[in-house]
């Protein structure tokens, strides 16, 4: 299997990795923060949260091993753009990261709570608000730092067709919706249950997009003679 072809394959899971992941890890976190007394139903259900976290970490390592992994595919074409969507993408996954602590530290503070009882439930409820909060703003800094690659990355597919032009243009309509979505959220302006109809376009993408590196992989005519060419230089 010649290397070009192995990336592709790699990129190809890391995409679905990264996606299946963070969806698992919405669901397991959201029934749980959803509830009013959201602290008490944390202690409650523990084992729920430490696996929405691990989750949410594989996400972060997946989105930052794409932006490793797509580097020296990328820099053929435009070096720029490369580095410009592996930093973005490694910001996504420490930030993702920042979010697992926040929502792990969750659950230490959700027990002593239960442990505390009513004197000082007002104490407990402030810290539980920040560690929210610190989990949201993460989260979705992570997602604007999705939405400011992936148009470097579809732009830079799309001029250099090492796949079919409709995928890329595929994702560059989808990016503006899930940027546009994740600032509306960020701001207060729509309901977080309406995002994954926003997300919907550049997930499927990403997922058609993932089959296609996995079974065809980039264009072999055009990887040949791209990588040929920046050979002799």
């Amino acid at each position: 299997m010649n290397p070009t072809k192995k990336t592709a394959i790699i990129v190809g899971v890391l995409f679905i990795v990264a996606t299946v992941a963070g969806v698992i890890s919405g669901i397991f976190w959201g029934s749980v923060m959803d509830a009013p007394d959201y602290l008490s139903n944390v202690a409650a259900n523990k084992p729920q949260m430490i696996i929405s976290g691990l989750f949410l970490l594989i996400m972060g390592l997946a989105t930052a091993g794409i932006g490793i992994m797509m580097y020296p595919i990328l820099k053929k074409q435009n070096e720029a753009l490369a580095i410009g969507y592996a930093g973005f993408r490694i910001s996504e996954g420490v930030l993702m990261s920042v979010s697992v602590v926040s929502l792990i530290s969750l659950v230490t503070l959700s027990q002593e709570f239960v442990k505390a009882g009513a004197p000082d439930a007002s104490y407990f409820l402030t810290l539980g608000n920040l560690l929210q909060e610190g989990q949201f703003w993460a989260y979705h800094m992570g997602t604007i730092s999705f939405g400011l690659a992936a148009p470097m990355f579809y732009y830079s597919l799309y001029k250099s067709k090492l796949v079919p032009r409709w995928l890329s243009v595929w994702g560059l309509i989808g990016v503006p919706l899930w940027l546009t979505v994740s600032l509306l959220i960020m701001f207060g302006s729509i309901a977080e249950s309406l995002e994954m109809f926003f997300y919907l376009p550049i997930g499927v993408n990403e997922i058609v997009l993932a089959v296609w590196l996995i079974i065809k992989g980039f264009s072999p005519s055009v990887a040949a003679s791209g990588f040929a060419k920046t050979d002799t230089n």
